[in-house]
């Protein structure tokens, strides 16, 4: 992977466990809902990442675009699904949703090479 990929999962990793050194029941229940969320259920695991990936374009969080981004890559979604995951967020989001998707097309380019 390259470098942008491995920066960023490495960050996330490193903060996530000293996040859970001292988080309360709380927090810990809330990473772990967010984890079973996504988990295989009425929907596939691809079509809720997807989904994960469009809502975070739309709320214009950059770490969630690329940690779904990841997902969506780990489940098969091409070329083809990540164009149209892509237009389904401009056309909510508007165009200031531009920047993170001109982000998102750079971060999706490392994770195909």
């Amino acid at each position: 992977m390259g470098k942008l990929v491995e920066e960023f999962n490495g960050y996330r990793s490193r903060m996530n466990d000293r996040i859970m050194e001292t988080a309360n029941t709380n927090i810990k229940r809330f990473f772990a809902l967010d984890t079973t969320t996504y988990a295989e259920g009425a929907l596939d695991v691809k079509t809720k990442e997807m989904l994960g990936l469009v809502a975070s374009m739309v709320l214009r969080c950059d770490d969630c675009i690329k940690y779904h981004l990841e997902k969506c890559h780990d489940q098969g979604v091409n070329q083809a699904e990540i164009n149209e995951v892509f237009m389904i967020a401009n056309l909510v989001g508007g165009s200031i949703v531009i920047p993170h998707y001109r982000r998102a097309v750079e971060y999706w380019d490392e994770l195909s090479r």
